[in-house]
């Protein structure tokens, strides 16, 4: 049997990553686990400021990493569209990666205007 996927997303703050993660669950039928979902559903009342933002998405993490690892050992594929902007966020999803399963890192390489023109797309600018 194959090991299961655990994709990863990687890139600028409004590359695209969201939007690649969805296609891609849709596209393998795998489960996708989206931090600004988690965030925005749990959270969404008490987030203030950035330093509210990071504490919540630790506290997060604390309960999606487990999460992930089992459902990565019942065989199935996850998208996992998390932040990875800093050595705190990537060293979590390495350690997520260095399961039993197999992994891949989308990497989504778009400059400065791009970011910009895909963050005006998802609100009025």
């Amino acid at each position: 049997m194959p090991k299961p996927l655990l994709h990863l997303m990687s890139g600028k703050i409004a590359s695209g990553k969201s939007t690649l993660a969805k296609g891609l669950a849709a596209e393998l039928s795998a489960v996708l686990l989206s931090g600004d979902h988690w965030l925005s559903r749990l959270y969404r009342q008490q987030i203030k400021s950035v330093t509210d933002y990071v504490r919540f998405s630790r506290q997060i993490r604390e309960v999606v990493g487990p999460l992930v690892i089992d459902m990565l050992r019942a065989c199935r594929a996850v998208v996992l569209d998390f932040p990875a902007n800093t050595l705190q966020d990537r060293q979590w999803l390495r350690g997520l990666a260095d399961t039993e399963a197999s992994h891949c890192l989308h990497y989504i390489g778009a400059d400065d205007d791009l970011s910009k023109q895909i963050a005006c797309s998802q609100r009025s600018c």
